[in-house]
């Protein structure tokens, strides 16, 4: 074979292996796009009790972050965030099947209302006239009574991939007197799963009469995925809190956070001062106090935020409503959760955005009455990064 013929036999080798190596790249990268592709899928859940069908929507960012919702009490049934070295895991307590949540009582990951924590003796007095509510917490209302958000079926109004990520709007309508609420209250809420690993959700709703709403999401969190919550560190943006009675009604106090357990405004360790011997400690066996977030008004705002140390999770809450309620869990009571996790006191907390808890009987807290002309409208945002 002459030396001519061998150079243009290589020079066709590799034109071919450049041909080739071209191909593989280009196809890599579709793969690639293609698995780091915002994407939206649902699949059945089962069915309640009286034979409605429950779905479970799953939400996937461009990362890998994912968020899983089902249409029973819009539930966020998991959620993952990254750690340090990039890897994602669940970060919220739940139940492996719907069963779970038809049983269960603590509102693992749900959709919290017409009345977000407690209405002292079940009533209040609107426009004159005084509503009797049911009563779900001995002799107190609780996240809207015996027929709250949690425990109903919302309404698909829109699933799909926005600009913003993957969106899931649910709509409910909670009809004249249900647990006692006067007017049909018309609620939307649409969850956003963004790219920058941020879920937001917002809430909108309208009354045909005054009544009044305060709205909330009830995810338990453990960002280290087991155990307890002792070691997350915790900081929230408020130099007052509203103390509590017995009954873990607010007493009317906006009581000065400075130089109590209750003091979160430099970041602390949960487990730091939870039982010391605090009488607001002992009253909420911990933790389940609505803090006065600073700057209190319409604009979203940092409210709150959590770090693991072991992994370097972080959790930032942000809001448009005036309190947050941070809960530690303490009546967590030792049922059985996902993958047989046992739920035991102080393994997850919540970090509740809403108004204040029984507003309607402090006429000197925000008010949370709607008119039929007005909307209402609140924002959360639950942000994760790591460090």
């Amino acid at each position: 074979m002459s030396f001519n013929v061998l150079r243009v036999l290589r020079s066709v080798a590799r034109t071919a292996g450049l041909l080739f190596a071209t191909a593989l790249a280009l196809g890599g990268s579709a793969a690639a796009r293609s698995a780091s592709a915002d994407t939206l899928v649902h699949a059945p859940f089962g069915t309640t009790a009286d034979g409605r069908p429950v779905e479970l929507y799953t939400l996937r960012n461009a990362h890998g972050m994912e968020v899983r919702i089902a249409t029973y009490g819009g539930t966020v049934t998991s959620l993952t965030a990254p750690d340090r070295a990039g890897h994602y895991a669940d970060v919220v307590l739940g139940y492996d099947d719907l069963a779970g949540y038809l049983k269960g009582s603590a509102y693992l990951g749900a959709l919290v209302g017409r009345y977000a924590n407690r209405i002292a003796h079940g009533t209040f007095t609107l426009d004159g006239k005084r509503h009797t509510l049911t009563r779900n917490d001995g002799d107190n209302t609780l996240h809207g009574g015996a027929v709250g958000f949690n425990k109903v079926v919302w309404s698909v109004v829109a699933a799909r991939v926005t600009a913003q990520g993957p969106q899931l709007a649910l709509s409910y309508l909670s009809p004249q007197g249900e647990s006692g609420f006067p007017g049909n209250l018309k609620i939307r809420a649409v969850y956003t799963l963004t790219d920058d690993d941020t879920l937001r959700l917002e809430y909108r709703a309208t009354s045909d009469t005054d009544t009044v709403v305060s709205f909330s999401q009830h995810n338990y969190f453990n960002l280290r995925g087991s155990g307890d919550v002792l070691g997350h560190v915790v900081q929230i943006n408020a130099a007052r809190f509203t103390p509590v009675d017995g009954n873990l009604i607010p007493t009317g106090e906006l009581r000065a956070v400075a130089g109590t357990p209750f003091d979160f405004r430099q970041p602390s360790a949960v487990g730091a001062r939870i039982e010391d011997p605090d009488e607001q400690l002992r009253l909420g066996k911990g933790y389940d106090h609505n803090f006065v977030i600073d700057s209190g008004g319409a604009a979203l705002r940092l409210a709150a935020s959590v770090y693991e140390p072991t992994t370097g999770r972080v959790l930032e809450v942000l809001t448009t409503q005036p309190g947050l309620q941070f809960y530690t869990g303490n009546h967590l009571d030792g049922f059985t959760g996902k993958g047989g996790a046992v739920y035991r006191p102080r393994t997850g907390l919540c970090l509740e955005p809403q108004h204040f808890p029984d507003s309607p009987n402090h006429s000197d807290f925000p008010s949370t009455v709607l008119h039929p002309h007005q909307e209402y409208h609140s924002t959360m945002v639950w942000r994760f990064r790591a460090r």
